[in-house]
């Protein structure tokens, strides 16, 4: 394959975004930067430059624009809830059952887990943080260790699959030219398994520093927490506690049957497979959405209408906040890609796949191995979560997913495995400049010792994925135990 100039600009400008990503700055510029040249070039016209740069991201946000839905409604029924106080209802019965720091470690990662699953981690710290960390210490569990397990359980596990909410496979989906249901079942069995190890391996090193229930560095550690506790309470000190109550208890029980009913139709998936992929997050997007109806007209029967339009603004404003740089840098991985190219440089025919024929280009010197493939896609993950976001390098572990794909190993495996080592990097487990800074200011604790806490247990956690990946390959019938129709992780569901 002869590769042309347009070719070598769209390498070297991934390159430079890769090392920007490595030194921790902003990968928006060159994104950009790098759109307008290579279209400059290709169509040998500044002013084609100039559309394309409009063009790609107009592209990236029509395709993104489904997950900025499903953040808005699930963030605007979330701030509905709380002027109703139900979010603090919803879990103030899981104190109870915090009966020694050894069951409250684990009561919160399940805890944090099933809510970072609907509502993502970084919305619910404060939630967790507020009521069920006090308890935890209270129970026995020091507080470095209640934060290791919120960010372990939430920013990890959670995140990494988020198989509800679905914004982190519809990124590696777009950008590998797949459909998103392809991904979400496989990340989350790769996020169950390099959760468990990590937090496993947590909870092994440092059960003997758990305190008994009446020990006196308890009180000590809650002091540190005093002013969260105290901010939160005031934000709460006056709710409807008749309608609290009711949408505490039917929030959850929704969610929860949305959940049945999208398992159950899987499971069904030869009479019933309407709710996979992208359907599944509509889904429950509109669920939340009637949720939000009702919780905003209990909240204020005469102010709903202004209600309603504040948390859907609040909701918009916190997923533009989240995922608005992340259009720009879709947009250039996507003008990689022939799928999108055409739109992006105004092409009708023959649109070029500048990523794929680099890639193709540079098989004979690869070794033909799904294991290479795996690892190599996994450490350009950890590489782009460096930047401390953990979604920004979602288009790019996507795009080379699809590029380095072969009858081995397929681009959805391939996604789901970069998306591991890109979130559980950046999304708030071991960079200290993420969402990490959250949990630790919740928690009392120094960030920088929450990370030395987690480093060796992320990494031995992604280290035992490729091991039981590696094992898990049957070279005969080329590693068809994650590929492939008849694989492990598809008779799974």
């Amino acid at each position: 394959m002869e590769l042309t100039i347009s070719h070598w600009l769209y390498g070297l400008f991934t390159l430079i975004i890769i090392l920007t990503m490595i030194f921790r700055k902003g990968v928006v510029l060159p994104s950009l930067l790098g759109t307008f040249v290579i279209a400059w070039v290709y169509n040998g016209s500044v002013v084609d430059g100039f559309t394309s740069i409009f063009n790609a991201n107009l592209v990236a946000a029509k395709e993104l624009f489904s997950i900025f839905l499903i953040i808005t409604f699930m963030m605007a029924l979330l701030h509905s809830l709380r002027d109703l106080g139900a979010d603090r209802r919803m879990i103030q019965p899981i104190q109870k059952v915090m009966i020694n720091g050894h069951v409250s470690f684990f009561v919160l990662i399940a805890v944090t887990y099933v809510i970072s699953l609907f509502f993502w981690p970084t919305p619910a710290v404060p939630l967790i943080c507020a009521l069920l960390v006090p308890a935890a210490i209270r129970s026995g569990l020091p507080a470095l260790l209640a934060a290791v397990a919120v960010a372990l359980a939430g920013q990890g596990m959670a995140l990494s699959s988020d198989y509800i909410v679905q914004v982190a496979p519809s990124l590696s989906a777009k950008s590998a030219g797949i459909d998103v249901g392809l991904i979400t079942d496989k990340a989350l069995i790769l996020s169950i398994i390099t959760g468990a190890v990590a937090i496993g391996l947590a909870y092994i090193m440092y059960r003997k520093s758990i305190r008994t229930k009446d020990s006196p560095e308890n009180e000590v550690e809650l002091e540190a927490m005093q002013a969260t506790k105290e901010s939160a309470n005031k934000n709460h000190a006056a709710h409807l506690h008749t309608w609290s109550k009711l949408f505490a208890v039917l929030v959850p029980i929704s969610l929860l049957a949305v959940v049945i009913f999208m398992m159950y139709s899987k499971l069904q998936a030869g009479r019933m497979s309407g709710f996979e992929g992208g359907d599944g997050a509509a889904f429950i997007g509109g669920v939340a959405v009637i949720l939000l109806l009702l919780s905003t007209v209990a909240f204020g029967r005469h102010h709903a209408l202004d209600y309603i339009s504040n948390h859907i603004t609040e909701g918009f404003v916190f997923a533009f906040k989240a995922m608005g740089p992340v259009i720009p840098i879709a947009g250039f991985f996507f003008l990689g890609s022939s799928d999108f190219s055409g739109s992006i440089l105004g092409v009708d025919e023959n649109a070029p796949g500048l990523l794929f024929d680099l890639v193709q280009s540079s098989q004979q010197y690869l070794p033909e191995s799904a294991l290479f493939a795996a690892f190599s896609i996994l450490i350009i993950g950890i590489i782009t979560g460096l930047d401390g976001s953990g979604f920004s390098g979602l288009p790019l572990t996507g795009a080379l997913a699809s590029s380095l794909s072969s009858g081995s190993i397929d681009p959805g495996t391939l996604a789901a495995i970069g998306q591991m080592g890109s979130i559980w990097t950046g999304g708030g487990t071991i960079v200290a400049w993420s969402s990490m800074i959250a949990i630790a200011g919740f928690c009392g604790v120094s960030v920088m010792e929450l990370v030395r806490k987690n480093f060796f247990r992320l990494f031995s956690g992604c280290l035992y994925l490729l091991f039981w990946l590696f094992f898990c390959f049957d070279h005969d019938r080329q590693a068809s135990i994650i590929v492939g129709n008849d694989s492990l992780l598809s008779q799974h569901f």
